[in-house]
C-alpha cells in the first residue's frame, strides 16, 4: 500500500469518476446479492402455492435485476478508461522529461532496456490495476461482507458453517502476498534485461552479423528469456497454490452447509426457500471470493511496477543553476600551477583571466567511482581567449572527452569552477549555458528524424542557416539525397555512411553560430580530401568562435590558435604546435605516430 498510495497525485484529478465507478460496481454487486432474496420469495411463495402468475413475475424481477446490474458494470467501464488512459499518458509523459532532465552519470548506469520497460510494460500494468484490482478489492471486499451478513440473518448457523474457511484463507493470502512480491520483482526486471538485449541486439546487427555472432547472441538472449520463463512459472505456481485454496476450501463449506441445510429442511426446521436463497448468497459469494487470488498478483504487480518507476523519478535531476560548490570557495582553494611564461603561473597564456572560457583549478570523479580512487582530472588550469581556438592533445583515457563534457555540464564538475566570460557556469541555468555553447561529439549520434531536422537541433531559425551549416560541415550531400533535407535518416542514422554523420553532426554544432564550440575529435571518419575541405570552411567559422577541440592528429592541431596536453589527467604544457614539438618530448611522440621505443630511439 506504501508504494501504490505513491500514485494518488496523478489519480487525484480523475478521483471523482474512480470513486463514482467504485460506487457504481459495489450497487452493481448489491444488487446480484438480491437475486437469492428473489429466489427465496419465489420458492416459498408462488412454487409452493402453484401460482404460475408469480412465478412469471418473479423471473421478470430476475430478468430486469440482471439487466440492472449488466448495466451498471458497464456503466463502471465507461467511466474508467478515459480518464486512466489520461493517467498512464501523464505518467508517461513525466517519466520521458525526468528522464532527459537526469545526469549523464544516470544514464550511464542505467540500461535502456530497463527504462524502456518501466515506460511501457510497467505502465500498463498500473493502468490495468488502477482500471480493475483496485476497484474490485473494494467491491467484493463489501460484496463479501453484506453476502456473509445475509446468510448469517437467514440462518446462523449455517453462516457458521461459511465462515470456517476465513481463517486459513487469510493465513494463505498474507504467505502468498510475500512470496509473490519477489517473483513479481525478478520477473519485471527480467523483462527489462530482455528489452535491453534486444535492443542493442537491433542496434548492433551490423557487428553480430559482420562477427558471425548471432550464434552466441541468440544464446545470450535463450538464457535470459529462460530465466523469465522459469520466474513466469514460479509466479503461476503460487497463484496455482492460493487458487487451490481459496477455490478448495469455500466449496468444501458450502458442500456442508448443503448438506446440513437438506437435513433441516427434512426435519422442517428451515424452509426450502431460505436454504436455495441461503445456497445462492453462497454460490454468488464464489467469484468475490476465488478472485483474491489474482487480484492480490495483480496489485503485488503494481506495486512492484509503481517501485520501479518511481526508482527513475527519485533519482535527483540536473540543478538549474548553482552547484555543491560555490564560486567563492572554489577559487579560494590552493590550486597547482602550470607555468606557461608569462609569469603568471595559471597555465593560460594570458595574465588576466577574465574573458573567454577559463578553467580554474578543475577536478572530476565520477560519482559511482571507488573510494579512494584517484580522479580523472586535477588541477585543470586553462585559459581559451575569446575568439581563440584551443586544441586538446593527449594520449587515450588521458581524460580529454571528460573535460570537454565538462564545459555543458554533461557532468558536474566536483572540484575548482569554470568560467564563460567571468560567468561562473554553475551560476547559469542550463537552457543559457547550452545555448551558448554548441557540441560535436566523437561518436556522432543521429535521431529518426529528418536530415533538416537533425541539424536544426543545434539551433537555427530556417533554410538558410540550415544550408550554410551543411556547407561549413561539407555536407552538401544531404541535397541529393531521394528527398534533399527532408529525407529520412533513420534510426541512428545508420542508412548513412560514419563520415555523413559525421558531417551532420559537426553541421548540428554551428548552425545556432554558437559563443562557445567544443568538438571533440569531429574529423576522424573523413576521409583526407574531405577533411581539408570541412578544416577551409571550418577555419572561417573558428575564427569567430571561441572553440575548444579535442584533436588526435596534426592536420586537426592546426586548426587551433594554440595547443594544450593533457596527461594523466592534468595539462602539462601549453604552447603552439611548433612550440611543443620541438619542447615536449610527449607531445612530439603523439604527433609522430611512432610506437614509444622507437620514439625513444629518435630522441
Amino acid at each position: 500500500m506504501r508504494s501504490l498510495l505513491r500514485l494518488w497525485p496523478y489519480v487525484r484529478p480523475v478521483r471523482a469518476r474512480l470513486f463514482t465507478a467504485a460506487f457504481i460496481a459495489i450497487l452493481a454487486s448489491c444488487i446480484g446479492l438480491v437475486i437469492p432474496l428473489v429466489l427465496k420469495w419465489m420458492v416459498d411463495g408462488p412454487i409452493a402455492d402453484r401460482d404460475p402468475a408469480g412465478v412469471w413475475l418473479g423471473a421478470l424481477y430476475l430478468l430486469l435485476l440482471g439487466l440492472a446490474e449488466a448495466l451498471l458494470f458497464g456503466l463502471r467501464r465507461w467511466l474508467v478508461a478515459r480518464p486512466l488512459s489520461h493517467v498512464e499518458a501523464e505518467m508517461r509523459a513525466d517519466l520521458y522529461r525526468h528522464l532527459q532532465r537526469l545526469p549523464i552519470a544516470f544514464h550511464d548506469r542505467w540500461p535502456s532496456g530497463q527504462l524502456l520497460s518501466r515506460a511501457t510494460t510497467d505502465l500498463m500494468l498500473l493502468r490495468m490495476f488502477l482500471a480493475f484490482p483496485l476497484t474490485f478489492l473494494l467491491v467484493n471486499g463489501v460484496t463479501i461482507l453484506v453476502g456473509v451478513i445475509i446468510m448469517l440473518v437467514q440462518e446462523w448457523t449455517l453462516g457458521l458453517v461459511i465462515l470456517v474457511p476465513a481463517v486459513p484463507v487469510l493465513i494463505t493470502c498474507v504467505i502468498f502476498e510475500k512470496r509473490y512480491s519477489g517473483a513479481a520483482r525478478r520477473a519485471q526486471d527480467q523483462v527489462g534485461d530482455l528489452t535491453t538485449v534486444v535492443e542493442e541486439s537491433v542496434l548492433g546487427i551490423r557487428i553480430i552479423k559482420g562477427f558471425g555472432r548471432h550464434r552466441s547472441q541468440a544464446m545470450a538472449f535463450r538464457k535470459l528469456s529462460g530465466d523469465l520463463r522459469g520466474t513466469e512459472l514460479h509466479k503461476a505456481r503460487l497463484l496455482a497454490t492460493i487458487l487451490g485454496v481459496i477455490v478448495t476450501l469455500p466449496e468444501l463449506a458450502i458442500g456442508a452447509a448443503l448438506v446440513l441445510g437438506a437435513v433441516q429442511v427434512a426435519d422442517g426446521s428451515l424452509s426450502a426457500g431460505t436454504l436455495v436463497a441461503f445456497l445462492s448468497t453462497a454460490l454468488a459469494l464464489r467469484w468475490p471470493v476465488d478472485s483474491i487470488g489474482f487480484l492480490l498478483a495483480m496489485s503485488q504487480e503494481a506495486a512492484t511496477a509503481t517501485e520501479r518507476y518511481f526508482e527513475v523519478m527519485d533519482a535527483e535531476p540536473e540543478s538549474g543553476t548553482a552547484g555543491p560548490r560555490t564560486a567563492e570557495a572554489a577559487g579560494s582553494r590552493t590550486r597547482p600551477r602550470v607555468d606557461d611564461g608569462d609569469g603568471d603561473g595559471d597555465g593560460d597564456g594570458d595574465g588576466d583571466g577574465d574573458g573567454g572560457l577559463v578553467f580554474h583549478s578543475v577536478g572530476f570523479r565520477y560519482p559511482d567511482a571507488p573510494e579512494g580512487s584517484p580522479p580523472v582530472l586535477h588541477g585543470i588550469d586553462l585559459h581559451i581567449r575569446p575568439g581563440e581556438s584551443l586544441a586538446l592533445v593527449g594520449a587515450t583515457g588521458s581524460g580529454k572527452t571528460t573535460l570537454t563534457a565538462l564545459v555543458p555540464r554533461l557532468h558536474e564538475v566536483t572540484e575548482g569552477r569554470i568560467t564563460l566570460d567571468g560567468r561562473d557556469i554553475t551560476a547559469m541555468s542550463r537552457a543559457e549555458l547550452r545555448a551558448r555553447v554548441a557540441v560535436a561529439f566523437e561518436e556522432p549520434t543521429l535521431f529518426s528524424a529528418t536530415v533538416g531536422e537533425n541539424v536544426l537541433m543545434g539551433g537555427g531559425t530556417g533554410e538558410e542557416d540550415l544550408t550554410r551549416a551543411l556547407a561549413v560541415a561539407q555536407a552538401d550531400f544531404a541535397h541529393a539525397l531521394p528527398r534533399g533535407t527532408d529525407t529520412q535518416v533513420g534510426e541512428q542514422g545508420l542508412s548513412l555512411s560514419g563520415g555523413q554523420r559525421q558531417r551532420l553532426a559537426l553541421a548540428r554544432a554551428v548552425v545556432g553560430r554558437p559563443d562557445f564550440l567544443v568538438l571533440d575529435d569531429p574529423l576522424s571518419a573523413l576521409d583526407v580530401h574531405t577533411e581539408a575541405a570541412v578544416e577551409a570552411a571550418l577555419r572561417r567559422v573558428l575564427a569567430d568562435t571561441t572553440a575548444l577541440i579535442v584533436a588526435h592528429r596534426p592536420s586537426t592541431v592546426l586548426l587551433a590558435d594554440r595547443v594544450a596536453l593533457l596527461s594523466g589527467g592534468r595539462i602539462t604544457a601549453v604552447g603552439t604546435h611548433h612550440e611543443l614539438l620541438r619542447g615536449n618530448p610527449e607531445y612530439a611522440h603523439l604527433m609522430s605516430g611512432a610506437p614509444a621505443g622507437e620514439q625513444e630511439d629518435q630522441r
